[in-house]
């Protein structure tokens, strides 16, 4: 049965930890002319978010004030308090501090591996859990370390294009858990709730920047989602 030791979780993990690391080598190539190894290491050990460290890069490279830097990060990455709520209905039974060990190394991409694993397995323990995040967490480590160590010996490695790889992987991610959704929920459910997140999003783009527009659009779309649940 699947779901319930941390070696279980760790091999589920591993396409993503070598995605991980691919695309992690691209971020840390992308970093190398701002940053040495130690401070990407250190960056993907606090921040740990993929999408965020690419805009944080783009960022240095324009000379962005630390409190642009901040909000833009806090915005990109909120969509992950979100995922973390979700999860721990899953893991309801089981205590606070497992949880929240669980939320903090949350990524869209084991958020993605745990929902599929919930469609085989009727219960997932905490340490199924613990190893599909931990492998991830080392990969990413890994990759964008090694990646900003090569990204030293190459010339101007921003004209590479490389930041393209991040957008690749989640359209890779999408198409996945779109047929895990479409196996789970109706379809004209699925139907009303994207159209809800795509409207909203074109409209709030008028008003507001593009990453609080997308975290609006995904918070309407989710309060959706729970109210047609209950019917």
């Amino acid at each position: 049965m699947g779901g319930q030791t941390f070696k279980q979780g760790a091999q589920a993990a591993i396409p993503t930890a070598l995605g991980y690391v691919s695309i992690g080598l691209a971020c840390g190539i992308m970093a190398a002319p701002y940053m040495n190894p130690f401070e990407m290491g250190l960056m993907s050990l606090l921040v740990y978010a993929g999408s965020a460290q690419f805009a944080m890069i783009g960022l240095f490279a324009q000379g962005a004030p630390i409190l642009s830097i901040t909000l833009t990060v806090f915005l990109i990455n909120l969509r992950l308090l979100l995922l973390s709520l979700h999860a721990s209905t899953i893991f309801r039974d089981f205590s606070m501090v497992q949880n929240i060990g669980m939320g903090s190394l949350l990524t869209d991409e084991t958020y993605g591996v745990l929902m599929g694993e919930r469609v085989h397995s009727q219960q997932i323990l905490p340490q199924w859990m613990h190893g599909n995040n931990l492998l991830s967490y080392v990969a990413w480590f890994v990759g964008t370390v090694l990646g900003t160590a090569l990204g030293g010996l190459l010339p101007n490695p921003e004209n590479f294009g490389l930041d393209f790889a991040l957008v690749a992987m989640f359209i890779g991610i999408f198409a996945s858990q779109f047929e895990i959704m479409l196996r789970r929920v109706k379809i004209n459910k699925l139907f009303i709730v994207l159209t809800v997140v795509g409207c909203s999003y074109l409209c709030l783009t008028i008003l507001v920047q593009n990453s609080l527009a997308v975290l609006c659009a995904t918070l309407l779309g989710c309060t959706v989602g729970v109210l047609l649940d209950d019917k």
